[in-house]
This record gives structure tokens, sequence and C-alpha cells, in this order.
């Protein structure tokens, strides 16, 4: 007890992290051990793992953080832009461009400030070598247009097998403006690296569409990855009361909202025409009652053989890591993990170890780490 004592003061002065608090969980895969990596950070949102193993970690009131392997928090980053702090807006996601280790290039999503009030923008940008700063900062991507509202941002950025960028919005809570192509409400975009427009987007020659539209009549979308088998997108969509899907999003598909649901308005009313309509997409899965999913991952790591193939996806009002086990494209078994431990799954990210990692939502943020017993 008194050498635990010393070593706790010792740690403290030193500005160490001290070790891990080590839950066993029980999961199909065997006896697991669910522990802190990381502690002390506000409203996580979006998790990067930079090529030496060391953490990019976004906080939604507008910080990005380098977190050390041992868990220790390095000062806010200098240069990342003003965001529109209200509600669910904030910094969101963080994506590293795939030649970062060259370029040191990455991509911010934020709501940013705006005349009218806000929206999710993308930002390119250069990590200094020393990690304490963006250079070359430059918006190549601002959702039309910008509204008062709180809520409904989205935002995850994946980037694609042939280097463009798939970016997923929320609709703001204007329901109806996810079936309209002038707004880039509800929508997923796809864009260049530079922010111009591929060639074979989908509406990109339709009189009045938003030309980066890719998909549209989503909700809320906080949780995308791409298959890595197949290269395709998949997204994982909030519902209102039941009715969070899962999607696969393709060019030029409507996957529904508001018109087709299988949730429920808050006031337990009915929404749109019910759960099918000719012409637009079913989810491949959907969760009712809502579990509010936020981030997602496809597990190709070796830690967790058994797991190999499956989706990932945190729940932030289910409490709960929800492993969905695929053939092709269907969802043929749905393993709940890490329920009842009161935490709000924000983010979970695949580490370089294979282990799982998780930021939990709310003022005390924490990283957490799944790995086997």
């Amino acid at each position: 007890m008194l050498h635990s004592v010393r070593r706790a003061i010792l740690a403290l002065a030193l500005g160490l992290s001290l070790p891990a608090i080590a839950q066993p969980v029980e999961t199909s895969h065997g006896p697991a051990i669910l522990e802190s990596a990381a502690k002390g950070l506000e409203s996580p949102w979006g998790l990067a793992f930079l090529p030496d193993g060391r953490m990019l970690v976004t906080e939604k009131p507008g910080r990005l953080r380098i977190v050390e392997k041992n868990g220790a928090l390095n000062p806010a980053i200098t240069g990342v832009p003003a965001v529109f702090a209200r509600g669910q807006g904030g910094l969101l996601d963080v994506v590293l461009a795939p030649d970062f280790v060259t370029t040191r290039q990455l991509y911010l999503s934020f709501a940013e400030p705006r005349d009218g009030g806000g929206a999710t923008s993308v930002l390119s940008a250069k990590l200094s070598a020393d990690g304490t700063s963006l250079t070359d900062t430059k918006v190549i991507f601002r959702q039309q247009p910008a509204s008062s509202g709180p809520v409904h941002f989205g935002s995850r950025i994946v980037i694609a097998r042939d280097g463009n960028l798939f970016i997923a919005l929320g609709e703001r809570g204007q329901k109806e403006r996810s079936q309209e192509l002038g707004t880039h409400y509800g929508k997923v975009v796809r864009i260049k690296p530079d922010g111009s427009v591929p060639a074979d987007n989908p509406f990109l020659k339709q009189a009045g569409a938003q030309p980066e539209i890719w998909s549209y009549g989503h909700r809320n979308i906080q949780g995308a990855a791409l298959h890595p088998a197949t290269g395709a997108l998949w997204t994982a969509e909030h519902g209102a009361m039941g009715g969070d899907e899962i999607n696969q999003p393709r060019p030029g598909r409507n996957y529904g909202w508001p018109v087709i649901t299988y949730g429920k308005d808050y006031s337990g009313a009915k929404i749109g025409v019910g759960t099918r309509k000719e012409g637009m997409e079913q989810p491949v899965h959907y969760w009712d009652p809502s579990i509010a999913p936020s981030g997602m991952t496809f597990y190709t790591g070796a830690a967790f053989p058994k797991w190999r193939g499956s989706m990932f996806v945190g729940a932030l009002a289910g409490s709960l890591v929800s492993r969905l086990e695929l053939d092709g494209a269907k969802v043929v078994r749905e393993e709940r993990l890490l329920n009842g431990l009161g935490h709000r799954y924000r983010d979970i990210r695949q580490g370089p170890d294979g282990f799982l990692y998780l930021l939990t939502d709310g003022r005390d943020g924490k990283i957490l780490r799944l790995r086997p017993k």
C-alpha cells in the first residue's frame, strides 16, 4: 500500500499518467479487459492514430490535442479555426490524409460560425513537425445554407480508395430539406482533397442541385467507414424515436428521411408515409428502440481474430457497443458489448496494436481501450 502511494505521488510530480484500472468484460471472443487509456477530455468527438501510435483527439469546444501513449494530454494545438460551439456543434471529426507521413496533411470537420448561425465545414491543414500547430489551413467544403439551429451537424469524414472525401452531414433539424437537392442538409457529399467536385458525382449536371451531393434523404449521420474488402462506404445514422439506420450509400440514391422511417416522432406521432416507398432505399439494418449510433469501424486486426470483418458501432443513448456480423451486404448477427457501464460511446477506432479504442462522451470524457484478457 505504501509503495502504491509513493508511486502515485511520483507519477503526479513528474506529470505522468497512472496505470489504467482494468475492468473484466465477457464477450463472444472470450474474456476481455476494458481499461482507461486517457482521461480529462472535454466532450471528445473524433479520434485518429498518428503513425507513431499517439492519438489525435478533437474536443467539441474547439480543441485538438495529441494524446501520448501513456495517456498524457498535450496542450491544445494552435491554428484550429473558431467553432460554432452550440448544442451539438463544435469541433467534430479528424482524419489523416493517406500520405500523412510525408505531407503531414489532415482534415477536420467542424461547425463553422457564419452569418445566420453556423453549418458544417471541412478544413484541410498540415500538422507541424513538433505537433503543436496547424499550418496551410484551408476550408475546402461548406455546407449550405447556414442555420441558427443547434442540432444535427453530422459529421464524419471518410477517405475513399480513390482519394476522394466522403462527408456525412445532418439535416440541421429541418427534416424536409433532406429531400431537397438544392441544399447540403441530410446528405452525403463527395469532394476531391482540394474541395473541387469529382466529374462523376451523380448530380453534377443537374440544374439546381448542389454538385457535391452523393446521396440524400439522411437524418444525422455520425458513424461512417469504408468496408475493408469492398471499399464501399457504410454509415450509421440517428433516427428519431427509433429508426436508427445502417446504410451503404450509393450515388444518387434516396434514403428516405423523412418520408420513410422505422421510427416515430418524439411526440409519438407518425413520421412520413411508413417504412417503404418506391424509389427510396431500405436500410441494411435498423434499431428500434434507438441506440443513438455514433462512431463506426470495421475490425481487421489480429488481437481479436474471431471478430475480423465485424462492424463495430458505438452508441450514445444505448450506452453500448454494437458488433455486427456481415454476410456480404447483410447484417446476420448483433452482439451488444460494454452495456450497463454507464458510458456514452462517441467514437470507436481500431488501434495499430489491434485493440479497440473508444471515446466516451461528456465533460469528463475518456479514451477507453478494449483488449483481450
